[in-house]
């Protein structure tokens, strides 16, 4: 198998609504604080309904149209061969490669939000999981703090070792207010760290302003950057 993309990182979760919209604009906050803007791409290759897309071409100047940005998108926010199926078409991934590729051409790093988790269905033939190992794209785990994110990120991380993706660490993200109080309860790093072999590369505590850019780059810098950035960290 090909080497993993060097300059490409994919965010991925263990379901829908865990924080990966959370910590790629984090992400994007920190590094357009700390870099040039246009040195880094950022995409939502597909998207189902309203949201993120939305979101980011609001939140941040990307230096992106909004179709750079996400290639394929439909009306119903449902897993995408549903959503297809309901509009009549065929999910197409080419233009979503060409569209990759040539991010991963121009700037210095690429961030690419994947939907739901990595079991969830890109096609009626692919998941997630297919996806970033067809493409070699290194992963994050993002796993929420709440009860099960214990068998959450093992299973996560299982499907993962299955599919010989490279995985640069989990990241916990708290999504409630009491979740950081309850951390060390629910999602423990020494023992998800034990049962999985993959290093957590820190929490992103609960942001009551989820769109304030200070609190959003402030929440990146205490993660492991430099692991995220660079780390290649493969799972067999």
């Amino acid at each position: 198998m090909a080497p993993p993309i060097a300059n490409g990182l994919m965010i991925t979760g263990t379901d829908t609504d865990v924080g990966k919209t959370v910590l790629t604009s984090a992400l994007v906050a920190y590094w357009q604080r700390h870099h040039a803007r246009n040195s880094l791409g950022l995409m939502k290759p597909m998207q189902t309904g309203i949201g993120d897309r939305e979101l980011y071409t609001d939140l941040f100047d990307l230096d992106q149209t909004p179709k750079e940005i996400t290639p394929l998108q439909f009306e119903a926010p449902l897993a995408p061969p549903l959503a297809a199926d309901r509009e009549g078409r065929t999910i197409d991934l080419a233009p979503i490669w060409t569209g990759l590729s040539k991010l991963l051409e121009q700037r210095q790093w690429v961030l690419i939000e994947a939907l739901g988790g990595l079991g969830s269905p890109v096609t009626h033939e692919w998941t997630v999981a297919d996806w970033a190992a067809a493409w070699q794209l290194p992963i994050v785990l993002v796993v929420p703090v709440k009860l099960g994110a214990i068998g959450q990120a093992v299973a996560n991380i299982a499907l993962a070792r299955q599919h010989r993706l490279a995985v640069r660490g989990i990241v916990l993200n708290c999504v409630s207010p009491e979740a950081s109080d309850r951390q060390v309860d629910w999602a423990p790093v020494p023992l998800i760290t034990a049962l999985t072999q993959i290093p957590v590369l820190g929490v992103l505590p609960w942001l009551a302003k989820p769109r304030d850019l200070s609190q959003l780059a402030a929440a990146a810098a205490g993660l492991d950057l430099d692991c995220l950035w660079s780390s290649t960290q493969g799972i067999r």
